[in-house]
């Protein structure tokens, strides 16, 4: 898959963005604030209908004006697809091939973005909260079941939090309400932990390879999935999920009305990375924490790969400096041939780009796109 023909009106700093892009490389150059990363940001939106650095659509739309507009035309094995997204004041509008969608979950997955940007590379050291989000993101975009139930958790989640602070304070009494919400919050649960072990495993194995070719090194990494109710095991199928999930709830029940708050679920879940059976978060070193970064990244694309027979788009934003020259080799050798990539960078020097043949070089400046010869380390291409 790949993305041919691309409009941005509106969107940040981009007024007015049409553009054709190279099905295989495109690295745009930049000084840091004209654009860049707002580029690639609006391919990731287009494709995921929201923003990787912001949960407000508003802040999206340039200032001053009422809306913004991304569109796209999308090559893909079995079909070609032309997609659009409408932001305004009023909210947010898809459309595929022209026909609007009443639901985002039919639009998400036409198109398959993979970003990698600096803050990445703190997944593994991160807060859980960052790894939950990577949780989905990635896997919402490749399956749209996983897609409804983790919306539809955040829903009952935030109906129940809310429902606790009222008994709290006194403008709610009826506990058996409570007890309602909590059986339809870990029927829901059990949908998106049972998917997310399903869909972890496949990354493990493939994040393993990835490990293992990246590092030139015997250490096996290994992903683990950590459910806040620690019972619960991938071989558990989706009512035993819920039974222990809604036992937790009532054994909490006390403290949750303490709280205010739900004290388990996949809101509080976590993943866990090993190298050699120890807890990269605290023993890896920074070079092996990279690493892992990468070799899930390189393992997201392989899992969009197997589960939708199509190579995702891959947007690196500014992560090329942050990598050392093994490690930019490993990346573009991984990716060479298979999928659509966009590069962002501040300049050339200092980057592995021998490896790619005759990218797409454009300049950036000021939220206008220009094509330039594709001059990589001073040959001309």
């Amino acid at each position: 898959m790949y993305l041919k023909h691309f409009i941005a009106q509106n969107y940040r700093n981009l007024e007015q963005l049409d553009v054709d892009f190279d099905p295989n490389v495109n690295i745009f150059i930049g000084q840091n604030a004209q654009g860049k990363t707002n580029l690639l940001e609006a391919i990731y939106f287009l494709a995921l209908t929201r923003s990787h650095r912001t949960s407000s659509d508003k802040e999206l739309i340039a200032f001053g004006k009422d809306f913004a507009n991304i569109s796209g035309h999308v090559y893909k094995s079995q079909v070609d697809v032309s997609l659009r997204v409408l932001l305004s004041k009023r909210g947010k509008k898809v459309w595929i091939n022209r026909v609007e969608q009443a639901k985002l979950s039919k639009y998400v997955g036409q198109l398959n973005a993979i970003l990698f940007s600096p803050e990445d590379l703190d997944l593994i050291k991160g807060a859980p909260s960052l790894r939950r989000r990577f949780m989905d993101q990635e896997f919402g975009q490749i399956n749209a079941e996983y897609l409804y139930f983790a919306g539809k958790y955040k829903q009952v989640l935030q109906q129940k939090n809310n429902y606790l602070k009222q008994l709290a304070g006194g403008a709610a009494h009826d506990t058996l309400f409570l007890d309602v919400l909590s059986d339809q919050l870990a029927g829901v649960a059990a949908e998106v932990i049972v998917r997310r072990f399903k869909f972890l495993k496949f990354l493990d194995h493939y994040a393993q390879n990835a490990y293992t070719s990246i590092s030139s090194s015997n250490e096996k990494l290994k992903i683990n999935y950590r459910p806040s109710v620690r019972d619960i095991t991938e071989d558990d199928d989706v009512e035993i999920v819920y039974q222990k999930l809604l036992a937790s709830f009532q054994k909490n029940k006390q403290m949750e009305l303490l709280k205010k708050t739900t004290l388990s679920g996949p809101h509080r879940d976590d993943i866990e990375f090993e190298l050699d059976g120890k807890d990269a978060h605290l023993y890896g070193s920074q070079g092996q924490q990279r690493t892992i970064a990468l070799s899930v990244k390189l393992a997201e694309i392989q899992l969009v790969h197997h589960l939708t027979s199509e190579y995702p788009l891959l947007l690196l934003d500014d992560v090329m400096s942050e990598l050392d020259h093994s490690r930019q080799s490993a990346l573009l050798n991984y990716i060479h041939g298979k999928t659509q990539t966009f590069i962002t960078t501040t300049d050339l020097e200092g980057i592995s780009w021998e490896i790619i043949k005759k990218p797409k070089v454009y300049r950036i400046k000021s939220g206008k796109i220009y094509l330039e010869e594709g001059k990589i380390n001073g040959r001309q291409e």
